[in-house]
């Protein structure tokens, strides 16, 4: 070993909830170190790889995976970081580098709407959360303080306190959509960790159209600055740093996180209570690699429940031409949705959705699509510029239920450090098709309210992926059918918590961050108080675990 660190909490990732959960802890006084496999990289390097880049829709162009730290990487080909064991891919994207996958998100900060943590209880699928809308609610607002929030009434979420922000300034497009489908539609604007004024030191969004993979300006909250935050709050951040085994004493209770650093020399990290924050799908990983002979299936697993329940948000789409000059490409990439099918009784039959209509520029992908067609000269220019301006696209947004054999697990083949791949196993079911087969038919009644032409379904049977990884450590009540409690700690390991959206049990209609946010945030302090750090007040549950 070439040294040894050592700190009251150890972090094991530095995207927005692990540096945000890092900092609440040092804001109370106690020592902070955050272990990120990856390299720090800055705002300027990013917004540069993306201007260079010759793959502009390529929202992973400006974050390559490093040969210490690798990601999924699938343009221009696949680099066989995340093993795929079917039946259906699970394409997952997320970066591995300081503050996380949230440098190239689209920032909706949605919050789940109360019948959300008990559709097993209302609806008879999936199952309950240990928690309720209610004792989740002080912690999305204070998510929402620390990012920036903007947001519009009609969400569907009870409020206690406003929004910190009004949202951003409406593209034409947009307003054109509320016009026109109104009253058969409620177009609302998206809730997003976007500024439309000056907030935190950071500017108002000007419009920049490249919120994925990277706004230039830092107008939209992301985990770079999270980083930024925990450092300044006393935090210390050991980047390339790439956690490979966590140790544990008789007791089960957790010693010592162990890490390479780019050369592959090992280093052992001590300390009182271990946060685990990778993500979805590495923090399992890391879990079913720390086996011994008291936990041979690895750390918080000993009813093989680590890694089941994975969940994303597949979507289906439509793409049509509106009949008159709309002009994407101005403003936020995601600024508007309908969010009327999100809950209802229909969700006992199908899965429920939300709605959203994307405002990315339409040049790029006309273009490209010309080009490859054979078109050149005046018939390329005067065809680019009818789809510049008159092209639309909706998706849905799918709820997935927590089914077990969607799931992590570790591959036989092993990454560039020598550390075992993780390995996907995934399916649609007929619950999440049906809800798509349902939102086909708004698909439908929009484009006709457009006056649509030209309609152009996404592929049958191809659902894609939005990249909100989540449900794979399992929160509950329940050892048998949980990961770890209402507080994130794992059954059998006294000071390990766990944080992120893989403790999400179900994944609603909703982005994942604020959620696992604002359950991360409530986290941190039950271990404050619980620790008995002053200032600190154990939070309140109707629900106990």
């Amino acid at each position: 070993m070439a040294d040894t660190l050592s700190a009251d909490f150890v972090v094991i990732g530095s995207g927005i909830i692990g540096s945000l959960t890092a900092r609440k802890l040092a804001q109370a006084g106690a020592s902070v170190l955050i272990l990120e496999a990856g390299p720090r990289v800055t705002r300027d390097e990013l917004v540069a790889r993306f201007r260079n880049s010759p793959r502009r829709s390529d929202w992973m162009s400006a974050y390559p995976s490093v040969d210490s730290a690798p990601h999924p990487i699938y343009q221009p080909k696949d680099n066989g970081y995340l093993i795929q064991a079917g039946p259906y891919p699970y394409a997952a994207e997320y970066i591995r580098q300081v503050g996380g996958t949230t440098w190239h998100w689209a920032a909706q900060a949605w919050r789940n709407v109360p019948s959300d943590f008990k559709i097993r209880s209302l609806y008879g699928v999936g199952v309950d959360w240990p928690i309720s809308y209610e004792d989740l609610e002080p912690f999305y607002q204070e998510a929402e303080e620390i990012m920036g929030v903007s947001g519009a009434p009609n969400t569907g979420s009870p409020r206690n306190k406003p929004f910190p922000m009004e949202p951003v300034a409406e593209p034409w497009a947009m307003r054109r959509l509320r016009e026109r489908l109104a009253p058969t539609f409620q177009v609302v604007s998206n809730t997003t960790a976007r500024n439309s004024r000056g907030y935190d030191g950071r500017p108002a969004c000007c419009g920049n159209n490249s919120c994925q993979p990277i706004c230039p300006i830092d107008a939209q909250y992301h985990g770079g600055l999270a980083a930024d935050a925990a450092e300044a709050a006393g935090v210390k951040l050991r980047p390339n740093a790439n956690v490979y085994k966590l140790e544990h004493d008789d007791k089960g209770r957790v010693v010592a996180a162990l890490y390479y650093d780019p050369d592959k020399s090992s280093h052992r990290v001590t300390g009182k209570t271990f946060i685990v924050a990778a993500n979805g799908i590495e923090s399992p990983r890391l879990l079913l690699l720390s086996t011994s002979d008291k936990f041979p299936r690895g750390l918080a697993n000993a009813r093989d429940l680590v890694g089941r329940h994975l969940m994303d948000h597949p979507s289906t789409s439509l793409t049509f031409d509106a009949d008159e000059e709309v002009w994407l490409g101005r403003g936020p990439q995601s600024p508007s949705s309908i969010n009327t099918m999100r809950d209802g009784a229909f969700r006992s039959e199908h899965a429920p959705y939300r709605l959203d209509f994307t405002n990315i520029s339409r040049v790029d992908g006309a273009s490209n699509s010309l080009i490859s067609a054979g078109v050149y000269g005046v018939e390329f220019d005067k065809r680019l510029r009818y789809s510049a301006a008159h092209e639309m696209n909706v998706k849905n947004v799918l709820e997935v239920l927590p089914l077990p054999d969607n799931r992590i697990t570790l591959s036989s083949e092993k990454d560039s450090m020598g550390i075992p791949k993780p390995q996907a196993h995934y399916a649609i079911d007929d619950y999440t098709r049906k809800g798509h087969e349902r939102s086909t038919q708004d698909f439908k009644r929009i484009a006709e309210l457009m006056g649509g032409t030209n309609l152009r379904p996404s592929k049958e049977g191809v659902f894609s992926n939005n990249q909100h990884i989540c449900g794979t450590l399992s929160m509950g009540k329940d050892p048998a059918t949980s990961v770890c409690d209402q507080w994130g700690r794992p059954y059998d390991h006294e000071n390990l918590f766990l944080v992120g959206t893989g403790v999400l049990p179900t994944s609603a209609t909703c982005n994942s961050t604020e959620n696992g946010l604002a359950v991360a945030l409530r986290t941190a302090q039950y271990i404050l108080s619980e620790q008995g750090r002053a200032g600190v007040q154990k939070p309140s549950s109707s629900t106990p675990g």
